[in-house]
């Protein structure tokens, strides 16, 4: 019984670690611009956004259509989580430099 039970709860452990397992995309803050420009990635599956600001200010990453916003400070990374999405396209910008910091996520 003792063995049964080690075998489910190692085989529960397992399957709830692979299922929060996220691909991870970077995109780059340079000179109050988003590169990649237009990102891809895959619909129905939960990803990790890595936004490396290598600008010296702080930009606000941020999306209307993802619900997200998070301030990268100067010279930093972070970390936004997104999705499961369905297939579209989803806008962000920097509300810092809107003029110049645009991007655009297509989901298929």
């Amino acid at each position: 019984m003792k063995k049964l039970f080690t075998i489910l709860t190692l085989a529960l452990l397992f399957s709830v670690n692979t299922a929060h397992a996220e691909e991870e995309y970077t995109i780059t803050i340079k000179d109050h611009k988003f590169t990649p420009e237009t990102l891809t990635i895959p619909a129905d599956t939960r990803v990790r956004l890595i936004v490396d600001n290598q600008d010296p200010t702080p930009e606000e990453f941020e999306s209307h259509d993802m619900n997200r916003e998070k301030i990268i400070k100067g010279n930093s990374q972070g970390v936004i989580l997104v999705g499961p999405l369905k297939a579209g396209t989803y806008k962000y910008f920097g509300e810092f430099n809107e003029d110049t910091a645009k991007g655009t996520i297509v989901v298929e």
